[in-house]
C-alpha cells in the first residue's frame, strides 16, 4: 500500500495512524508526500525520476523546513522503515507520471491511500469557500488517472481545520452526504487515544513541532490536541495567535472516501487534466470560480 500527503505540508503525518495499523496487521506500507520543501536543492543520487525523491533520515537539503526529512529521522528513532517519498510540487501531468514512477520502483502496490490534513479535498468547487485546493486537486487529480491501481482511497483527518481557510464544514458534511448516495463514502473512525497508534502520533507530531519550531504544523498539532483531550482555543503555536482555533473531537476522526467517487462529484477536475504547474491549477480555479452563477452560501449547524 502507498500512503501518500495529498495536500503538501506536514499532510503525510495525517496518515501514520493508518500506516502503523496497516503494518502492525502485516500489510507492507509506503509512505509518501506531495512537498513544500526545496527538492530542487537536493543531491541527484536522491531522484527516481524527475519529480520525485527518495529521503532518507540523512538526506542533505537547504533550510529547516522538511517534513519528508523529519518523519525518516522520526521513523529511525523507532526503528522502522525510514524512507519517505517526496513528490514535486506540480501539475496534474508531472504528478501522475510521479506516482507512476514510484509505483515502478515498488514493483506495484495494491492500494493508494491519499491523505488529507483537514477535510477540503472533499469541496466540489461551488462552496462558499474551497480552502487551498491547488496541491490537493493535483494530487486528486493524478491519482483518479492511475487505473492500474485496483483501490484509490481517501481519508480525511482534523475535521474543523480547515475553517482557517474559510471553509464552510456543513459543506464538507453535505457533500459527504452525496458521496454516500453514490456509494462513494466509507465511513469514519477515530484514532485511540490509548492505542499505540495514537501514542505514536502525538509523538511525531511533537518531535515534528521540534524540529521545525519557526512553521509548525496548525493541522496536526490540532488534531494532537483533539487527541490528548483538550478542546476550545488550543494554543501550540505562535502561528495562530490572531485566530480562535475550535479544538474537538471531531478532528481525531478519519473520514474516509473512494477518490474516483470524489473525482466524479468534482466540477472542475477535468479542467486541470492537462496541467504542468501548480500556478495553472490556480488559474483553472479562479475561472471556474468567476464562471459560477452562484456559489453555496456557507451555513451554521443548527444545533
Amino acid at each position: 500500500m502507498l500512503i501518500a500527503g495529498a495536500g503538501g505540508g506536514f499532510d503525510v503525518y495525517a496518515g501514520l495512524p493508518l500506516a502503523l495499523a496497516l503494518r502492525s496487521a502485516g500489510k507492507e506500507v509506503h509512505l509518501a508526500n506531495l512537498s513544500f520543501a526545496d527538492l530542487y536543492g537536493l543531491s541527484t543520487d536522491v531522484w527516481l525520476e524527475q519529480d520525485v525523491a527518495v529521503i532518507r533520515p540523512d538526506t542533505e537539503a537547504r533550510g529547516d523546513y522538511f517534513p519528508e526529512r523529519t518523519l525518516a529521522r522520526w521513523l529511525a528513532l523507532h526503528r522502522m522503515d525510514p524512507t519517505v517519498y517526496a513528490l514535486s510540487r506540480t501539475g496534474v501531468q508531472p504528478l501522475r507520471a510521479a506516482y507512476r514512477a514510484l509505483l515502478a520502483h515498488l514493483g506495484g502496490v495494491d492500494a493508494i491511500v491519499l491523505v488529507d490534513g483537514g477535510t477540503d479535498i472533499l469541496m466540489r468547487g461551488d462552496e462558499s469557500g474551497l480552502g487551498t485546493p491547488e496541491e490537493d486537486m493535483a494530487s486528486l487529480a493524478a491519482v483518479n488517472g492511475l487505473t492500474e491501481v485496483a483501490e484509490r482511497l481517501v481519508a480525511c483527518l482534523g475535521f474543523g481545520v480547515d475553517a482557517y481557510h474559510g471553509v464552510n464544514h456543513v459543506h464538507v458534511l453535505e457533500n459527504l452526504a452525496a458521496l454516500d448516495r453514490d456509494g462513494a463514502y466509507l465511513g469514519a473512525f477515530s484514532v485511540p487515544r490509548g492505542s499505540r497508534e495514537g501514542a505514536l502520533y502525538l509523538d511525531a507530531v511533537a518531535h515534528a513541532q521540534a524540529a521545525t519550531p519557526t512553521h509548525p504544523s496548525i493541522v496536526n498539532g490540532s488534531v494532537a490536541a483533539a487527541l490528548r483531550g483538550e478542546f476550545g482555543d488550543v494554543r501550540f503555536t505562535d502561528r495562530t495567535r490572531n485566530s480562535e482555533l475550535f479544538v474537538n473531537p471531531l478532528m481525531s476522526m478519519y473520514f474516509t472516501v473512494d477518490a474516483v467517487g470524489l473525482a466524479r462529484r468534482n466540477l472542475y477536475l477535468d479542467r486541470i487534466e492537462t496541467t504542468v504547474l501548480t500556478r495553472q491549477i490556480s488559474s483553472v480555479i479562479e475561472e471556474f470560480r468567476d464562471e459560477l452563477p452562484r456559489s453555496r452560501p456557507p451555513r451554521v449547524f443548527p444545533h
